[in-house]
């Protein structure tokens, strides 16, 4: 019995240049999965649909049956510590519900499309995190494929995601609590309406944001860090001034002696 050869498509980096180098080598690929959890980028939409016009491979999107925001403020747990209570909260490291769902829902769709079917799943996780694979097949840590190879490779393909990893570490879901700070800080400058709604969701949200800190604490952290930017950047530029005026022989000492010579 044949094999059912199935790509999960992220939409990030890794994963499409795995697609493409798959398709590229003559891999069998019976289908694409991408899900949509709501809380993309649009631009990242955008790249979903440019890989499925330009590869010619439909991509079937799955979504959840219920919106996230539903799991995260109103679905009412049935047990552990907070049963009776409302909402999932900010995911953790040790309880990330969102990509359980998100996992759950292909491995559903993908057993109901194979059939009877021995099951191929393969997952765009580079060389560079080898520890990671587990119980699937990983072309890029096969062939040695780290990273930056695999950006460059889509780069080199015409892919951009709108700019997205011009200012991003990652580009997963733009709300995620476990990303870095600096894509947080930009996500605040790039993206204030994102940034926005976000300090709506920490506000309804039964945890903080973070272990560390709340979304207002970071909005106060990177607005002491701009008025600190604007500064240093008006004293850098009046230093400067400074710097050309004494070259240009307008000091202030040769105002000064010329001043006195006036009198």
């Amino acid at each position: 019995m044949s094999a059912y050869h199935v790509v999960s498509l992220s939409g990030g980096k890794d994963s499409t240049a795995m697609l493409i180098m798959m398709l590229e080598r003559g891999m069998p690929v019976d289908e694409v999965v991408w899900f949509d959890t709501g809380w993309e980028f649009p631009a990242m939409v955008g790249h979903i649909g440019k890989v499925e016009a330009e590869t010619g491979v439909p991509v079937t999107r799955l979504r959840p049956d219920l919106p996230f925001n539903y799991w995260m403020f109103d679905h009412v747990r049935m047990k552990g510590a907070r049963a009776g209570e409302a909402g999932y909260g900010w995911a953790r490291m040790g309880s990330r519900w969102c990509t359980k769902i998100k996992t759950s829902a292909i491995d559903r769709h993908v057993k109901a499309m194979a059939g009877r079917r021995r099951v191929v799943q393969y997952v765009g996780i580079a060389a560079d995190e080898a520890h990671r694979a587990k119980g699937k097949r990983y072309p890029l840590v096969e062939w040695g494929v780290t990273e930056a190879e695999a950006l460059a490779y889509c780069r080199a393909r015409g892919y951009d995601w709108g700019g997205l990893y011009d200012r991003f570490d990652r580009v997963s879901c733009w709300c995620c609590p476990l990303q870095r700070l600096s894509d947080l800080r930009e996500l605040r400058r790039s993206f204030p309406d994102l940034w926005e709604l976000l300090r709506d969701m920490d506000a309804r949200a039964w945890n903080d944001f973070r272990i560390d800190c709340t979304v207002e604490q970071l909005e106060r952290r990177f607005a002491f860090e701009d008025c600190q930017t604007t500064v240093l950047g008006y004293i850098a530029e009046r230093e400067a001034m400074e710097r050309r005026a004494n070259d240009g022989g307008y000091g202030s000492g040769a105002c000064i002696a010329s001043e006195r010579q006036g009198d």
